[in-house]
């Protein structure tokens, strides 16, 4: 599955290995990944594609939301996350 803009990935490994985020941005092979709790949406982490584990689920409202207004909130994203578990 390809990892893009609004999939719900799981972290496999460093410190956070076995948290849920969301893709906010994709460059290269680097994802920039919010939680909306420890990783907040205006500084997300840069992870490298291949520690993250897709889920194959895309959340349409994020993935909607940042290709019509470029920006999502912290508590959309923790409701998507919330949604997923």
């Amino acid at each position: 599955m390809e990892i893009i803009e609004g999939s719900i990935v799981r972290s496999i490994a460093g410190r956070d290995k076995g948290d849920l985020f969301i893709v906010i941005s994709r460059e290269g092979d680097y994802a920039y990944l919010a939680n909306g709790e420890l990783r907040k949406v205006d500084r997300p982490k840069k992870k490298k594609l291949k520690h993250l584990q897709g889920s194959n689920t895309v959340s349409e409202f994020i993935r909607n939301k940042l290709q019509t207004a470029g920006k999502v909130t912290n508590s959309e994203v923790r409701k998507a996350l919330s949604e997923f578990n």
